[in-house]
């Protein structure tokens, strides 16, 4: 993978079908100056079954760049149980079956992990131009503890059972309002690592 830093445009293309990524992914990039597009409708990603959560967001990137022809971003993401050995982690969408809900992940998440074990949510952020050749993976993460109940509404996935260490308080990442969660988060992290390498 490329170390050198990148002379790419200022929009990327987003491989995610998730439209709660979009969202704080646009949030994420704005302040940067780097817009998001949307990944085009006939452009198939590829399944993640990689082992590592890097694979899966290098091989989504890379798919999204050769359909589109433009510098592209994936994401993978998920959250790791200590009591658990790591599980649910590259799983964490699928931890209670191949289609599962959020609902459905994070229950199983509070039958099987203790009330305040620890937790740490992942993000490897894959970036690939196709003009350049460029790739490049960034990684994030936020330690924390699972809740002792569900709390907020401000959040997906597993967000209203985590309790990130960083606000020094009781408040999960669900009860955390955007700007909070974004300077603590696992992909604002990640994030941040990607726009500092694209920055001229």
């Amino acid at each position: 993978m490329s170390s050198e830093a990148p002379s790419s445009g200022r929009a990327v293309v987003l491989a995610t079908r998730n439209a709660h990524k979009v969202v704080e992914m646009q949030r994420l990039l704005e302040p940067a100056g780097i817009a998001v597009e949307a990944l085009p409708d006939d452009v198939e990603l590829p399944p993640e079954d990689g082992l590592t959560f890097a694979d899966n967001a290098l091989v989504k990137a890379l798919a999204a760049a050769r359909a589109t022809g433009r510098p592209a971003i994936a994401d993978d993401s998920g959250v790791e149980a200590a009591e658990l050995g790591g599980a649910p982690g590259v799983r964490s969408a699928r931890f209670a079956g191949e289609n599962a809900t959020d609902e459905e992940n994070l229950a199983k998440l509070v039958a099987e992990a203790p009330v305040d074990s620890r937790l740490r949510y992942v993000c490897a952020l894959a970036y690939v131009n196709p003009e350049t050749g460029e790739e490049r993976v960034f990684f994030g993460d936020c330690r924390g503890r699972l809740a002792r109940e569900r709390a907020g509404s401000n959040g997906f996935g597993y967000d209203p059972v985590f309790v990130p260490d960083a606000t020094g308080d009781n408040r999960t990442m669900a009860e955390l309002t955007d700007a909070e969660k974004d300077a603590i988060s696992h992909r604002g992290h990640a994030v941040r690592l990607l726009t500092r390498w694209l920055r001229p």
